[in-house]
């Protein structure tokens, strides 16, 4: 049951910028990345802003993505069973040298 330990958020919000290529996107996704939000964050502060590296594949330079904290539901603490949740903001900060998964670059457009 997730969010079921009171010491813990339930659910945290995390807002990408809204030109992060569809590849970048399921990078997010990913069982991987998440599990090391888990491991790496435990402080859930909103407004906060991780610069995050994303997996660019076997062909590019890194990326680097900024993640903010929007809304925690619970305690201000990340736990094992703490939901994510992505959604994107109106910003437009991923910027980057690489052609590589995505159409030329790290937008879609």
């Amino acid at each position: 049951m997730s969010g079921t330990h009171s010491k813990t958020a339930s659910r945290v919000v995390v807002s990408h910028p809204s030109n992060l290529s569809k590849w970048g996107r399921d990078q997010l996704d990913t069982d991987p990345f998440r599990a090391y939000l888990h491991k790496v964050h435990d402080s859930l502060e909103p407004g906060t802003v991780w610069e995050e590296f994303v997996d660019v594949g076997c062909c590019g330079d890194s990326l680097d993505v900024p993640l903010r904290v929007e809304t925690v539901d619970g305690p201000s603490v990340m736990g094992a069973d703490t939901e994510i949740e992505y959604t994107e903001r109106d910003e437009d900060r991923v910027e980057g040298g690489w052609l590589v998964q995505s159409a030329a670059g790290p937008s879609d457009s």
